[in-house]
């Protein structure tokens, strides 16, 4: 009786260590999902202040721009431009007063219309703000400003969730401006645009292409954010 009683008690302990090891096995699982839903967290989290953060600092070099355009502009003075003629007054009115400055001056100009579409999109005016782009392109096709216009017309698009527009609006910018200083978040945003479209390799291949090219700035860096993403979740 008493060997079988040891026995007995010899087989319990060696179940209850078998279960003892399940369950940590079992923890050991959970902790580890626990573990990678952080790290997607934590990535999703910087992703985001990195958009903001780039938000800022394009809303600052915008306005940055914007300004050293007004100045340059203001001490031009006004006139009549070079090779212009004045109007002549109707026969025998009084002569005008001469004009001002700003009267002078267009009274649409590159500058004007662009502020007047980037206001629209800051408004969330998305629909507004696209066809404001649109004619900023067709009205002022050589300004400065242009592949600036081009980009947020893509932005537009993208918040409107009207992917393939968007996709098409980034391309121009890299397609027509590939000096432009836009040119690493336009390629970044058709990597977003692919990724929306469930475009797997194509997003993967621009995605890798930023992370590679523009390694510390912060296109770069949300490149390798979204890679790290669809690598988790096996796209």
């Amino acid at each position: 009786m008493q060997i079988k009683l040891n026995d007995v008690d010899t087989r319990l302990a060696r179940i209850e260590r078998v279960v003892a090891n399940q369950s940590l096995l079992e923890m050991a699982n959970q902790v580890a999902a626990l573990s990678s839903d952080m790290r997607a967290i934590h990535n999703d989290i910087d992703e985001l202040n990195h958009n903001l953060e780039l938000s800022r600092k394009q809303t600052r070099d915008l306005y940055a721009d914007l300004d050293q355009r007004l100045k340059n502009l203001e001490s031009r003075g006004g006139g009549t431009p070079s090779g212009a003629v004045a109007p002549v007054p109707p026969s025998g009115a009084a002569p005008a007063a001469a004009a001002s400055p700003a009267a002078a001056a267009p009274e649409t100009t590159d500058s004007a219309s662009y502020q007047a579409a980037f206001q629209l999109l800051k408004d969330s005016q998305y629909d507004r703000a696209i066809a404001a782009f649109q004619k900023f392109l067709v009205s002022f096709p050589d300004s400065s400003l242009a592949d600036n216009a081009q980009y947020w017309l893509g932005e537009a698009y993208y918040v409107n969730k009207s992917y393939l527009d968007a996709l098409a609006a980034f391309k121009r910018v890299a397609e027509k401006y590939p000096q432009s200083r836009k040119l690493p978040d336009a390629l970044l945003k058709v990597g977003y645009c692919d990724y929306e479209l469930k475009q797997w390799q194509a997003a993967n291949e621009v995605l890798t292409q930023v992370a590679t090219a523009y390694p510390d700035t912060p296109a770069g860096h949300l490149a390798q954010q979204r890679l790290e993403k669809m690598a988790a979740e096996k796209h």
